[in-house]
């Protein structure tokens, strides 16, 4: 890690806006999981919408972080795994909603305090 604007900082910053979202992280800890169909990752994905799924695996799929196999059935099948690339990114991206999970309710309680803060002023 260096301070300087330099690759390794902009490598850092296009890597981190990738994976910083919430879509993203959801669908690689889903995928950590095994491969899945586009519906099954839509259910297990609460709130995300169909248009927003396909933007995320489309984004992942063109970093080399996600694959999509299509079946010549009817109606055609498509399953999502995850890339050996991609399976590097599991631990550090599971951690990373691991941590959020635990101090959800911290965080809450600093954003109501600082709420309240601002609004007593």
């Amino acid at each position: 890690m260096t301070r300087r604007y330099d690759d390794d900082c902009v490598a850092t910053r296009e890597i981190l806006s990738l994976v910083g979202d919430k879509w993203s992280v959801m669908v690689i800890v889903n995928l950590g999981e095994g491969t899945m169909r586009f519906s099954d990752l839509k259910r297990a994905i609460e709130g995300i919408s169909q248009r927003m799924l396909t933007l995320t695996l489309r984004g992942l799929e063109r970093d080399g972080l996600v694959t999509r196999t299509v079946f010549p059935t009817i109606p055609p099948r498509v399953d999502y795994a995850l890339t050996r690339l991609g399976q590097t990114l599991l631990e550090p991206v599971t951690g990373l909603a691991v941590w959020a999970q635990r101090h959800r309710p911290e965080i809450q309680r600093a954003r109501e305090a600082f709420q309240r803060a601002a609004t007593s002023k």
